[in-house]
């Protein structure tokens, strides 16, 4: 009660309710005054910008919204060191490939999560695992595909545990290497038996507690939608990278993305593909799962423009597991 005294007082600005608003919902504290006045700046530059955006998106000059979000306090520099920290490996991927079936008709829409494929949206923190959450993401679809039994595997044992295969914990990694690794550690624990910590720690897996294992792994076709959509309505949940440094995905809201700033081949950031479909005016795109919370984005997803010439570069670097 005393906070909605504090903040519907009359001496408090319109920024000042909001600033209160926005620490309190997102449990922001900072060290000092003058840091707290550093991030409140930012914080208000982010706001003006978000609010320009969404005013042009009324005048339907974008096809998306966005909102405030955790991430307001940060400079755009400053989010992307922390939570974008994807790996690409440079070297060329000699991997199995994809191959698209005969005799499939492309379905106008697929969305694995009304299959029980895909685990609630979880909560990377202030961690660099992108990787990590998109390789569990696509393992958690293959299993419950096959055992019919959707289980939530461990971030944090590849966060720990695969550093052998170029991975670096919260300072980024790599997906097909932590395939790899799962292959040759024959599995992986349930979150249940090692849950997230959002840092860097020992090595606790226990063979005791592996829930599935990874029998192989497949790369699309780099740059294909076509091979892309054929793989997400045939196989399940994909893990797949994008160009993530622009503020208008880590401010998204709603509706269906499009930067026209992104990149299709500097991919800083990887999600869980679970579907796709098109609006109703016929805006195709790609249901990605991401995992900053529920509060971020729609409902933790984001609708990623689909058919778009491989917009932020959503089929450059694409590959799931076989359990």
């Amino acid at each position: 009660m005393q906070y909605h005294q504090m903040t519907n007082s009359p001496t408090l600005s319109s920024l000042d309710q909001s600033w209160t608003l926005f620490k309190y919902i997102y449990n922001k504290q900072y060290g000092s005054i003058n840091d707290e006045q550093a991030r409140r700046v930012i914080w208000e530059k982010n706001v003006e910008m978000i609010q320009k955006h969404n005013l042009e998106a009324d005048l339907s000059m974008h096809t998306y919204t966005m909102k405030v979000n955790q991430f307001a306090d940060l400079t755009l520099e400053e989010f992307v060191k922390k939570m974008n920290t994807l790996k690409i490996n440079d070297q060329k991927r000699e991997n199995k490939k994809f191959d698209i079936p005969s005799n499939i008709v492309l379905p106008s829409s697929v969305d694995w999560r009304t299959k029980g494929y895909v685990t609630p949206v979880k909560n990377q923190g202030p961690c660099g695992s992108c990787w990590a959450f998109s390789t569990t993401g696509s393992l958690e679809g293959q299993h419950a595909k096959k055992s019919k039994n959707l289980i939530s595997l461990s971030e944090q044992q590849l966060v720990d545990c695969s550093t052998k295969y170029g991975n670096n914990g919260c300072e980024g990694g790599l997906i097909d290497p932590s395939f790899q690794y799962i292959k040759d550690n024959n599995g992986i624990d349930s979150e249940d038996s090692y849950p997230y910590e959002a840092k860097d720690s020992n090595c606790r897996f226990n063979i005791k507690n592996v829930v599935t294992n990874v029998t192989d792994f497949f790369d699309i076709k780099s740059q294909s939608e076509i091979d892309l959509q054929y793989a997400l309505a045939t196989v399940g949940p994909i893990a797949v990278a994008i160009d993530a440094n622009h503020d208008s995905f880590r401010f998204y809201s709603s509706g269906v993305y499009s930067e026209a700033s992104c990149s299709t081949t500097l991919l800083d950031f990887s999600l869980l593909a679970v579907g796709y479909d098109t609006t109703k005016d016929n805006l195709d795109y790609y249901i990605l799962k991401n995992q900053w919370t529920t509060k971020w984005g729609n409902q933790g997803y984001v609708w990623m423009s689909r058919n778009k010439n491989n917009q932020c570069g959503i089929a450059t670097m694409a590959s799931y597991p076989l359990v």
